[in-house]
């Protein structure tokens, strides 16, 4: 384990200076350091990491949710609404038409759908954080539609589970769907009207004792999660959202923030050991046509999520490319089709697929006043140029 924060640690510092972003450094550590690479190997076993990389991704969505206010989902409820469900339309739709056009069969078209229309809330969020976006107008639209893409995740996974199991029950699906959906809603619920309690219950002057407080909570919460069908990284962004609210809010946000560094590497760490470099040629041209599928979506639902907002082409360019990155979710659809014994061209696939669009995502969020400059729309004098002149620890603000 210390190999591997110090062999990320190694090629993010050589990163940084010719100013490349942390994510496909630490993702490629992981490939030249694991089990499927010739050379010194760090690990040998992925699954070594899979609780520290769990928590990782358990504390990204954490402090993602300590950004985004409640009053943002009351004052722009119909707008993120819009705005993601246009997302889930266009790529969604794109991903399982790409499936069936491939012909690798329904369930694998099914699949497909979810790894090309579901964008990335780690990777997103540790975009957002790199490119000092959080206090930028267009985040919470980004988050809006981060949060309409999680509910719609779990919904998508009870759905798909009967599917690849061969189960024919649909009684069975409706049922875990209801209950992912309830746990969400009582999350959402305990949000909405207990932050007094939740308040009074987390508040400590000791710093130690906050810290234990807000892990154990947001870890514990994570694994209920997953007894209801919910990802347990929606289960943590949830608590995120309850404690950012209360009177400890701001001490809890500059606490967990070394915690989200340190394990969120180790989250794409993990990730790059799960890849096999040998198998990516046989799938390297539909990997390609998805890459550019994908950003094609994306770019023509910023547009649209950027005129619901009332946005210029710089913050369509700042949504459209944040949210091209694939991550974590079509590695669970990987495993799930692995299990399932599907195509097996379909997990080399989504392995480079999201390999492709880590490594991209980062570097176009990063240069997105490029693509600004050719999006039609209504250019203001004033409007965030991408370059991140927000502040990482600063809070969302909502356009008027």
């Amino acid at each position: 384990m210390g190999g591997a924060f110090l062999a990320a640690a190694v090629l993010a510092r050589f990163g940084s200076r010719i100013g490349l972003p942390t994510i496909p450094l630490f993702i490629l550590a992981g490939i030249l350091l694991g089990p499927h690479t010739p050379g010194i190997v760090l690990v040998s076993d992925p699954h070594e990491l899979e609780m520290l990389s769990a928590l990782g991704l358990v504390l990204l969505l954490f402090y993602l949710g300590l950004e985004f206010h409640l009053d943002d989902l009351k004052t722009g409820g119909r707008k993120m609404l819009i705005a993601g469900s246009v997302y889930l339309a266009l790529n969604v739709g794109a991903g399982l038409a790409f499936g069936f056009a491939l012909g690798w069969g329904t369930s694998e078209a099914l699949v497909m759908a979810g790894v090309i229309g579901i964008s990335s809330s780690a990777i997103v969020t540790k975009i957002l954080v790199d490119t000092k976006r959080l206090a930028s107008p267009e985040t919470k639209t980004i988050l809006g539609i981060i949060v309409v893409d999680d509910i719609f995740l779990a919904l998508y996974l009870a759905a798909l589970q009967p599917i690849l199991s061969r189960s024919d029950s649909l009684g069975a699906a409706v049922l875990d769907g209801g209950k992912a959906f309830g746990f969400l809603l009582l999350l959402a619920l305990t949000a909405r009207f207990g932050t007094k309690l939740i308040s009074k219950l987390i508040h400590t002057s000791d710093d130690e004792l906050l810290v234990i407080s807000f892990l154990g909570a947001a870890v514990f919460v994570a694994g209920v999660s997953e007894w209801f069908g919910v990802a347990d990284a929606i289960g943590a962004f949830m608590v995120g959202l309850m404690l950012g609210s209360t009177t400890s809010g701001e001490r809890i946000l500059k606490l967990v923030h070394p915690l989200r560094d340190a394990f969120g590497a180790i989250f794409f760490f993990a990730f790059g050991l799960s890849i096999n470099p040998g198998d990516l040629p046989g799938v390297m041209w539909p990997v390609l046509a998805a890459v550019v599928l994908t950003a094609a979506m994306n770019i023509a639902s910023g547009l649209v999520s950027a005129r619901v907002y009332g946005f210029g082409p710089q913050a369509a360019a700042n949504i459209s490319t944040t949210l091209t990155a694939r991550g974590e979710f079509a590695l669970i659809l990987a495993t799930m089709a692995a299990g399932a014994g599907l195509d097996e061209r379909l997990p080399p696939f989504i392995a480079g697929y999201v390999l492709v669009l880590a490594v991209l995502s980062p570097l176009a969020a990063g240069r997105s006043h490029w693509l600004a400059r050719v999006l039609p729309g209504k250019r203001d004098g004033g409007e965030n140029d991408g370059s991140g002149d927000g502040t990482d620890a600063g809070r969302l603000t909502v356009p008027a």
